[in-house]
C-alpha cells in the first residue's frame, strides 16, 4: 500500500511539473532571440553567432523568432509569448523600448532573465545591454559628415522613429552638426525602418532639394539595396551610413558611399548568450552596459575591414 501512494504522489509531483534531484541542471536552457524583423538583414549574422556560441557552451537552445516586418504590436505579442511559455532566458532587439518596458518587466519578474541587443529599452529593468553607445555613434556619423563637406553644406537625414537605438544616433549626428554652423540640415526623413521605402525617400529628397549637399541615415537602409542611392549624384553629395554588411562595402568601392558606420553584428548574437548564461549561473553583473564599440570605415580602409570581416565569419562558424 506504501508503494502504492509513493507512485500516486510521484506521478502527481510530475504533474505538476516537478522533477527530480539533478534533472533541472542537466535540462537544455531555452534562449528566446527576438529580432525587431525578420527581413532585416542585419539580424542574421547575429542570430548565426548565437547559435554556434550556444553550440559551444552545450546545453543552449536558440529559439528565433520575431515579427516579419517592423511591427511593434506583434513583436510584444512574441515576447508575451515566450515568457508565458516561461524559457530560460530572453534576449531582445527593441523596436519600441517604452511599448517593451511592462513585459519585459513581468518576464523579469517571473525569474526570465532579459537582455537588451542593438537597441535598448532602457526604462525597463532589464539585466543587460550589448550594442554601440548610440548617442556617440551618431556623432561619429555627423563628425564625419561634417568633414566630408568641409563644415558646410545642406543635408538630409534618415531615420525611423520609435527605436531608441535610432533616436540616441539622431541625437548624436544633430548634435555634431550643430557644431558647424555652415551646414543646415533641410529635413528629416521617417522610413519607418523600411529598406525598400528608402528609394523613394531618397528619389523625393534628391528631387525636392537639388542643391543638397549630403545624406545621412542613422541606419542602414540606404546600403542594404544596391540601387537605393542611384538618384544620388555621389561626386558632388556624400553619403554616410550606419552598417557595413553586403552589399555596403560595393557602394563604398564604387564610391557611392563615403563613410559608413559599423556594428558588431556577431557580437549581439555570441555576447547575448554568454551574458544569459552567466545570469542563469547566478553571476550578478556589475556592468549592465555592455558598449561594444564601432568601426568606421571608408574607401582608405575598406579592404582592412573586409580582412577583419572574414575573421569574424570564421570565429563564427567555429
Amino acid at each position: 500500500m506504501r508503494c502504492w501512494v509513493a507512485a500516486l504522489a510521484c506521478v502527481a509531483l510530475w504533474t505538476l511539473g516537478c522533477q527530480p534531484p539533478g534533472e533541472k541542471e542537466a535540462r537544455q536552457l531555452r534562449f528566446a532571440f527576438i529580432p525587431k524583423a525578420l527581413h532585416i538583414p542585419v539580424f542574421q549574422y547575429a542570430r548565426v553567432a548565437a547559435e554556434q556560441e550556444a553550440k559551444r557552451i552545450g546545453g543552449i537552445e536558440i529559439l528565433w523568432r520575431g515579427p516579419e516586418t517592423t511591427d511593434e504590436l506583434r513583436q510584444k505579442e512574441i515576447l508575451e509569448a515566450f515568457i508565458a511559455q516561461r524559457v530560460d532566458g530572453i534576449a531582445i532587439s527593441c523596436l519600441n523600448g517604452d511599448l517593451l518596458t511592462d513585459a519585459i518587466d513581468r518576464a523579469v519578474d517571473a525569474g526570465i532573465p532579459v537582455v537588451t541587443w542593438d537597441s535598448d529599452a532602457p526604462k525597463s529593468r532589464r539585466l543587460a545591454f550589448y550594442g554601440v553607445n548610440d548617442f556617440e555613434a551618431g556623432k561619429a556619423l555627423g563628425e564625419g559628415l561634417a568633414r566630408l563637406l568641409g563644415g558646410k553644406g545642406k543635408v538630409a537625414l534618415i531615420t525611423a522613429l520609435g527605436a531608441d537605438n535610432l533616436q540616441k544616433r539622431l541625437d548624436g549626428a544633430r548634435l555634431a552638426l550643430r557644431q558647424y554652423p555652415g551646414i543646415e540640415v533641410v529635413e528629416v526623413f521617417d522610413i519607418r525602418d523600411d529598406a525598400v521605402r528608402v528609394s523613394e525617400v531618397i528619389a523625393t529628397g534628391t528631387q525636392r532639394y537639388p542643391d543638397l549637399n549630403g545624406w545621412l541615415s542613422v541606419g542602414g537602409w540606404p546600403v542594404f539595396l544596391r540601387n537605393a542611392l542611384d538618384p544620388v549624384d555621389t561626386t558632388r553629395t556624400k553619403v554616410v551610413a550606419f552598417d557595413t554588411i553586403p552589399p555596403a562595402p560595393d557602394l563604398v568601392r564604387a564610391g557611392k558611399v563615403h563613410l559608413l558606420i559599423g556594428q558588431k553584428y556577431f557580437g549581439w548574437g555570441a555576447e547575448s548568450v554568454r551574458l544569459l548564461h552567466r545570469l542563469r549561473q547566478g553571476e550578478r553583473l556589475e556592468q549592465p552596459l555592455q558598449y561594444s564599440g564601432i568601426d568606421v570605415v571608408t574607401a582608405e580602409n575598406l579592404d582592412a575591414y573586409l580582412e577583419q570581416w572574414r575573421q569574424w565569419e570564421q570565429g563564427a562558424q567555429h
